[in-house]
């Protein structure tokens, strides 16, 4: 990547539009732009005024043909997203018109911009750390309002600053460190180990407190897996028809009905649940159902919540007593359905077979099993506590990785105080969690890794 350079990209999704948007960053990008565009004024785009939209026509310079007529967003760095001299173009929204005037940009020295490539220039600029870029695909790929929220306190520096904080105090312990070791008295180092270890203590804490965040964090940023299993006939396409309120499910009385698995995206007290109904589990001879019979059991071992559904108007089968026994200690909550029949299987029938989240009685035929499903959602998000502020949770999956291991070197570190080893080895372990920790925001990550980070975003951002 040439940072130097300027770039291009459409901004808007593809297709019809209200408007499109070309997106211009780069040190000529008003010079550029300002060949192409055409006004009744004749002041040049990098004298007027900054932050201010400009009204005029895109020309072809060659063939002194208009291609629309646009509104130009003068934004000039370091003032901008990029921290660079970026021109945003907005033409109409058809197809045409924004590759014309994209395709004019590139005849003109501007290079198609890489996927990222804006939010990688901000972050290499130093307008955000890698957090914060991250933040903004979270932003972008939110599905509900919680998600959003915690996103955007991201975005605001809430992860930034807890590490930074934690870094400027490490680095701070390994420079006291090494002046011992330059300067090797006894008498210092033992009181220079102390003050670490009484430093070292509370920082320890609050990356644990930090920590604990990280499932809630991560179960409201991506969403829960929820999965519906049980015999064939027993309810599950009932139930998630009633979860969705609508008819997605077929429904029939022929056991075998759903072949394969069916999945939905809704959401449930803030969180975004990806509901998967599964083929009813059973020994069969059909080629078809057989592989939906395995996908289910598959995906048993990647669900978040597993809804088992049980017919609980007639005795436990023993197809349901082998699927009790198969989502037995995982977060399974076990619905008796059909109580609207009435109840043949108990509590203690069920509990004889394993050991379960809950076991509720419902009617999906009634539409039942939304507010059992709410229940149990908020209780293993938040934990049975009341919803916290997400400034306060950490939920990408990158972080909480290198939190740990940071978090273990610093326990490494603790250790060898305790056990009397030389200052040196400690102020390896601090060094190794400092590097560790600016991992997370970037400050001392590989090249190679941030090229990957930056290429999950689309074009034009």
């Amino acid at each position: 990547m040439y940072i130097d350079d300027t770039i291009a990209a459409i901004a808007t999704p593809p297709g019809i539009g209200g408007v499109g948007i070309i997106r211009v960053s780069g040190k000529d990008s008003f010079s550029i732009v300002n060949s192409l565009f055409k006004s009744a004024g004749t002041v040049p785009l990098m004298e007027r005024q900054n932050r201010t939209i400009q009204y005029g026509t895109i020309v072809d310079p060659v063939t002194d043909k208009t291609i629309d007529e646009v509104l130009v967003l003068l934004m000039k760095g370091p003032h901008s997203y990029t921290a660079e001299d970026v021109v945003e173009i907005q033409c109409h929204g058809g197809i045409v018109p924004v590759r014309q005037i994209l395709k004019l940009l590139v005849n003109h020295d501007v290079r198609m911009a890489e996927a990222g490539e804006f939010t990688k220039r901000a972050f290499m600029n130093g307008r955000i750390d890698l957090t914060q870029a991250e933040a903004i695909i979270d932003i972008i790929e939110a599905k509900t309002e919680d998600s959003l929220s915690l996103a955007v306190s991201q975005l605001d520096g809430t992860v930034s600053t807890f590490v930074k904080d934690i870094r400027e105090q490490l680095i701070a312990m390994i420079a006291h460190l090494e002046v011992t070791i330059d300067y090797p008295e006894e008498d210092i180092e033992d009181v220079t180990s102390r003050e670490v270890r009484e430093r070292l203590v509370p920082i320890l804490q609050s990356m644990d407190d930090l920590l604990a965040t990280a499932n809630t964090g991560r179960l409201i940023r991506d969403g829960i897996t929820t999965v519906i299993v049980g015999r064939p006939n027993a309810g599950k396409s009932s139930l998630m028809n009633a979860l969705l309120r609508e008819n997605r499910a077929i429904v029939t009385d022929i056991p075998g009905t759903t072949r394969d698995s069916i999945e939905e995206y809704m959401t449930v007290e803030g969180i975004s649940l990806r509901l998967i109904d599964t083929a009813g589990i059973r020994d069969t001879q059909d080629t078809v159902e057989a592989l939906g019979v395995e996908r289910a059991r598959d995906y048993i071992n990647k669900a978040d919540i597993i809804l088992c559904v049980i017919d609980g108007s007639t005795p436990l089968t023993a197809e349901e007593i082998e699927i009790l026994t198969s989502v037995s200690g995982l977060n399974t909550i076990v619905l008796l359905n059909k109580s609207d029949l009435g109840h043949i299987v108990t509590d203690e029938d069920i509990q004889r077979y394993g050991t379960f989240t809950a076991i509720e009685r419902i009617s999906a035929k009634g539409g039942e099993g939304s507010q059992v499903l709410a229940k149990w959602v908020q209780e293993l998000v938040y934990g049975g506590r009341v919803k916290q502020d997400n400034s306060a949770m950490i939920s990408n999956v990158r972080h909480i990785s290198l939190m740990e291991q940071a978090k273990g070197q610093i326990e490494q570190a603790l250790s060898s105080i305790d056990a009397g080893m030389p200052v040196d080895f400690v102020a390896t372990d601090l060094r190794s969690a400092w590097e560790l920790l600016g991992d997370i925001t970037g400050d001392t990550i590989r090249e190679s890794m941030i090229d990957e980070l930056f290429s999950r975003f689309c074009l034009g951002k």
